[in-house]
């Protein structure tokens, strides 16, 4: 089954910890292309992040973002450190003593003091155990959307392969006559000349004439490449490049066959089977 590199995946986990959000979007590229967004907290992500994205895909530029909200109490949210404010109180009013000036505090001067405020610790190993598991999901949902995208790309370029295929048939079965009416074109305006030629030698010059317009070979060739095409499409293994090479042969060998066409009804076979060739092109990049 071929696979789209266009795709696009959201998962969210919600936990006592907070909320995860992993998005990944996916567009065509000629390598894989990973792009990892992450917040400060879960930044030692990076390197798994990127093996789980390496495993995964094989082609295609990566957008990966994460974004975690903390639950209440779980990270960020400061706590007031009471029994230490009431022993700083007590201190406070013991130098003063001592110094014989009693002064009290303003509470922005008491939350000043290091110490007085604290922030829970956030249990890493579990958001970080948490945050890989939901990026597995999300990159399941990325591939199996991309599977589906690769299966309409797969109908879409079959359905032309056959279009193209029939265009070769059509002008197989057309070349005898273009060569029939070639030759004896050439015979008749060699007998207006009035002149004595030898059959042999004439015969000769007609058959290297048919034979610089006869178009077999290339007709063989564009045959071949359709039947390499599918026979790619039906492979398990990243198909994109072989087939992005495959268009170029088809499209060197159409245009072979335009060049060579003498033949109103083989030119415009040879016109449509390009804008196939051009379709097809378009689809395979964004084949993986």
């Amino acid at each position: 089954m071929i696979k789209s590199m266009t795709a696009f995946a959201r998962e969210t986990h919600n936990s006592d910890l907070g909320e995860l959000t992993w998005e990944l979007r996916t567009v065509n590229h000629r390598y894989l292309e990973p792009h990892i967004r992450l917040p400060e907290e879960l930044r030692a992500l990076d390197v798994p992040v990127r093996a789980r994205l390496i495993k995964s895909l094989q082609r295609g530029k990566v957008d990966c973002t994460l974004r975690y909200v903390p639950a209440l109490g779980a990270a960020g949210e400061l706590t007031l450190n009471r029994a230490f404010v009431e022993q700083l109180l007590v201190a406070g009013r013991e130098v003063g003593t001592l110094i014989g000036r009693a002064h009290e505090p303003t509470p922005f001067e008491v939350l000043r003091w290091p110490g007085v405020l604290q922030r829970p610790e956030l249990d890493l190993d579990h958001l970080t155990a948490q945050a890989l598991k939901t990026l597995d999901a999300a990159i399941a949902s990325l591939v199996a959307t991309r599977e589906r995208e690769g299966a309409r790309l797969e109908q879409l370029l079959r359905e032309r392969c056959a279009r193209l295929q029939a265009s070769v048939i059509r002008v197989r079965e057309r070349m005898p006559a273009v060569l029939g009416e070639i030759r004896a074109r050439l015979a008749e305006r060699l007998a207006e000349l009035s002149v004595e030629l030898d059959p042999t030698r004439l015969e000769q010059e007609i058959a290297l004439i048919v034979a610089k317009l006869d178009v077999d070979e290339e007709m063989d060739r564009l045959a071949a490449h359709l039947a390499e095409v599918l026979d790619v499409l039906a492979r398990e293994e990243p198909i994109g490049r072989r087939l992005d090479f495959l268009m170029q042969e088809l499209n060197r060998e159409a245009n072979t066959l335009g060049s060579k066409s003498s033949d109103v009804t083989v030119t415009r076979e040879a016109v449509e089977m390009k804008v196939l060739i051009e379709q097809l092109r378009e689809q395979v990049q964004n084949v993986e």
